[in-house]
């Protein structure tokens, strides 16, 4: 190339790097920031183990995509104790905006989740300029993405109903299930599991006898032998349950010593402390209805391992990964780390999860992901995983596509401007 052809083609070529250079400052405008995430959950109190857990897998996963992004972005994850409580939820709520903390998160308990959504939404109502966003990774109530849905709520776990229809699709199909003993924690959840169950097996299994259907109060249980023997009394052959935490893994401790014969179905069995309590032995097989389990490949097989390795504990809210990858993907499509306009563009997102390409549904913000039926079985060389160092684990026994997951929604959103 001659002098005057190289000068020619450089002063062609340097308004396109010019716009580049813009276009690219525009696109990462965010980049360098960090985006503060407040956690509002239990530290303390009879679920301290599972929110303590919860706490360092969002920290952990905020690591990971803080070394690298579409955004650009770092993610601090700011704790706050609510002691499981609605009313302690509103407190730290409140002190976390009162920081500048513009997106919050949690998920143990249904009461709590409704309380932060109407205390964001009406804060958001009042405050234009500093709106809040509400990540809820756990609180399966239907009525959040129902009768009771916000703009500034965004579910990343499928909802109870989403739950009991993959799970009495599964049991329906199950002959050894005849008699079934519902037991649940006495508030909104296990109401609706106790709800959604006898609906569904009427429809599906009308055979099916409840032969009990008992709430008991959350978190207050220290011994749940008196429910056991109600239990063999009635001849269940069948449990379901949505218990969680100390309420389940008591649960099992008393049907162990009790040697009660019956089947196990669960929401929640992989949560702290049951599995351990698990593998002492119950009488039947005990399955769970979940949106992963340990036998997934990449990226839950590495990090799953990686968080064993660092805490000596299991990584098994995977909502913790969607739910940061949702953040920095909307972040990068809004080019801002604006509270509005990341909203925006979550609502309706299709983004890359722990398992493929899921959605959040623009008119409920309910997460559209495939569920799981899994079964606490031996670990062996397929899946080697042991959770809570028991040698055993959930490995999948039916997979639901997210199409067939999908419940349909009552939503009315109220969308900003």
């Amino acid at each position: 190339m001659n002098l005057n052809r190289r000068f020619a083609a450089a002063a062609v070529m340097a308004p396109v790097a010019l716009a580049c250079s813009l276009a690219c400052q525009s696109a990462l405008a965010q980049a360098g920031q960090t985006v503060k995430i407040a956690f509002i959950d239990p530290l303390s109190g009879p679920f301290a183990n599972v929110g303590q857990n919860q706490l360092k897998s969002w920290q952990f996963i905020a690591e990971e995509f803080s070394k690298r992004n579409a955004a650009g972005v770092k993610f601090e994850i700011v704790p706050f104790d609510n002691k499981g409580s609605p009313q302690e939820s509103l407190t730290v709520l409140k002190a976390a905006i009162d920081q500048g903390i513009r997106y919050v998160m949690q998920g143990n308990g249904s009461g709590a989740a409704a309380a932060i959504s109407d205390a964001v939404t009406k804060h958001n109502e009042r405050n234009a300029g500093q709106e809040v966003v509400y990540l809820n990774y756990a609180a399966v109530d239907p009525a959040l993405t129902n009768e009771r849905c916000s703009f500034w709520h965004f579910r990343l776990d499928a909802d109870t109903s989403q739950k009991m229809e993959a799970l009495t699709s599964f049991m329906k199909d199950q002959p050894s299930v005849k008699n079934v003993y519902l037991i649940n924690q006495n508030y909104a959840h296990g109401q609706q599991v106790s709800r959604y169950f006898k609906e569904n097996m009427a429809r599906k299994r009308p055979d099916v006898k409840i032969v009990g259907d008992d709430l008991h109060p959350l978190g207050q249980v220290k011994d749940f032998a008196p429910f056991v023997a109600k239990i063999k009394a009635a001849g269940a052959d069948s449990i379901v349950t949505g218990n969680w935490g100390q309420d389940l893994t008591l649960l099992i401790k008393a049907a162990k010593d009790a040697g009660l014969n019956a089947s196990f179905y669960t929401y929640y069995a992989g949560v702290s402390g049951t599995p351990t309590a698990l593998a002492a032995g119950v009488g039947g097989p005990v399955r769970v209805v979940a949106y992963g389990h340990n036998g997934m490949g990449e990226p839950v097989k590495r990090l799953q391992d990686d968080f064993k390795k660092r805490f000596n504990d299991d990584w098994y809210t995977y909502a913790t990964y969607n739910g940061i990858s949702m953040l920095a993907t909307a972040i990068a499509a809004a080019k801002s780390t604006d509270a509005v306009k990341v909203a925006k563009a979550m609502s309706g997102l299709t983004f890359k999860g722990f398992g493929g390409d899921v959605e959040m549904r623009k008119s409920d913000h309910q997460l559209l992901q495939p569920l799981y039926i899994t079964e606490w079985r031996k670990a062996d060389a397929k899946i080697p995983y042991s959770v809570e160092n028991t040698g055993w684990n959930f490995q999948e026994v039916k997979a639901i596509p997210a199409f067939q997951a999908a419940t349909p929604t009552s939503c009315q959103m109220k969308r900003p401007s």
